[in-house]
């Protein structure tokens, strides 16, 4: 039956028209993506993402389901990068700037943790001293570490820093725990109910801290909802620009306080930045989520797939946030979907959400309406193209009938 539904789907948006294309290339070519030289590195087996869904590739714009590169008409070429998908928008208006395929899954590694904060931070209040247990601290032995130890009694807002300045992996699981009220399981089923919420279909979270887990998959367009979700958050942004924390004392298990610094260089080295997040598993490369403000301007940048030479991971989103700025303010390819705008209502048809449409404000975060998680996002979203195809098809019935 789902399958059915699926296959419906792309039938009715196969049959719908599409809006023109935005990018600088003839309909139906594909553009290849600038790309630097990257040294040859050896990784383990890429997993096999999941089947590809039509309908999620045309969230945003028709313009954005391609593989290789789309940017508007006229736009000067992107710099080349070794990242293997990336995308620049408007944090404000939502717009999206530019490209290269940015509905392509990819692995997320530790710029999962957006995903944790977009859920957890209004969960939790940053001021509450809690207590880190011996499940928070079973993460994979030589993974990112802050240096939280079992026992220890620390505040939210301490375990946020350790999180998101030094990519703490027992603070991702401190924190899914806490906020789900339960375990760190249970935080996990949270973040995909908020990933669907935000629009983001192709994301599907296994682990709270982006550690590498079957069947973990994201887009560059969805981590673009998700940094805009954290970035409508007033004490993300402060955490993400915060160059050093402390992290304190704990007598009872005689460990030492001691300082931790933010791992994302934009922040020292981009004027304008606001900061972000950086990540790292063998199996997803480097990865990276950066936004900054200019001329009253604010642009997030993701990138997926990236290899550290010629140009570190923050280096290649500094390189396409200068690009994005060259761009006028109403250069667009697409448009970031609004939090819940997909499950709003059952006239959210694939081909309308396909269309750019106006500037809208920015997302705002917020907890996640309940949901079975990702999956069934497809299929609530896929039985909307089956019921606007069959009123269609029965609309133009009753116009032939005398």
């Amino acid at each position: 039956m789902r399958a059915a539904l699926l296959a419906a789907t792309a039938s009715a948006i196969l049959l719908a028209p599409a809006p023109v294309a935005a990018a600088g290339a003839s309909a139906g070519a594909t553009v290849r993506c600038p790309r630097a030289p990257a040294p040859a590195v050896s990784r383990p087996p890429r997993p096999a993402p999941p089947p590809t869904v039509p309908a999620q590739r045309v969230v945003g714009g028709a313009a954005l389901d391609t593989t290789g590169l789309v940017v508007p008409a006229d736009a000067p070429a992107p710099p080349a990068i070794t990242a293997t998908s990336w995308l620049v928008a408007d944090l404000d208006s939502g717009q999206v700037l530019g490209g290269c395929g940015p509905h392509e899954y990819g692995t997320p590694a530790s710029v999962q943790k957006l995903l944790l904060a977009a859920t957890m931070l209004p969960r939790l209040d940053p001021k509450q001293t809690v207590t880190v247990t011996e499940d928070d601290m079973r993460i994979e032995p030589g993974s990112s570490a802050v240096g939280l130890v079992a026992g220890g009694r620390y505040t939210i807002e301490t375990i946020w820093l350790g999180l998101l300045l030094n990519s703490g992996n027992e603070a991702a699981n401190a924190l899914a725990r806490l906020g789900s009220g339960t375990d760190s399981a249970a935080g996990v089923r949270a973040m995909n109910e908020q990933a669907h919420h935000l629009g983001a279909l192709q994301t599907h979270a296994v682990t709270p801290s982006g550690l590498d887990g079957k069947g973990q998959f994201t887009s560059a367009y969805d981590l673009a909802l998700i940094a805009r979700a954290c970035f409508a958050d007033p004490t993300f942004r402060r955490y993400a620009l915060t160059e050093q924390a402390q992290i304190p004392t704990q007598p009872a298990q005689r460990t030492k306080g001691f300082q931790i610094q933010n791992e994302n260089q934009l922040i020292y080295r981009y004027p304008g930045a606001l900061g972000g997040k950086t990540g790292f598993t063998d199996l997803a490369r480097h990865t990276y989520v950066g936004a900054a403000e200019r001329g009253g301007r604010r642009l997030v940048v993701t990138l997926l797939g990236a290899e550290p030479a010629p140009l570190r991971g923050w280096e290649q989103g500094a390189a396409l946030l200068d690009w994005g700025f060259t761009l006028p303010r109403d250069a667009s390819v697409g448009r970031l979907v609004e939090a819940g705008e997909l499950t709003a209502t059952a006239s959210a048809t694939p081909s309308a959400l396909a269309a750019p449409g106006a500037p809208r404000p920015a997302a705002a975060s917020g907890p996640a309406r309940t949901g079975s998680g990702w999956l069934w996002s497809v299929t609530a979203l896929s039985g909307a193209g089956v019921l606007a195809l069959l009123g269609g098809l029965l609309w133009r019935r009753r116009r032939r009938l005398p």
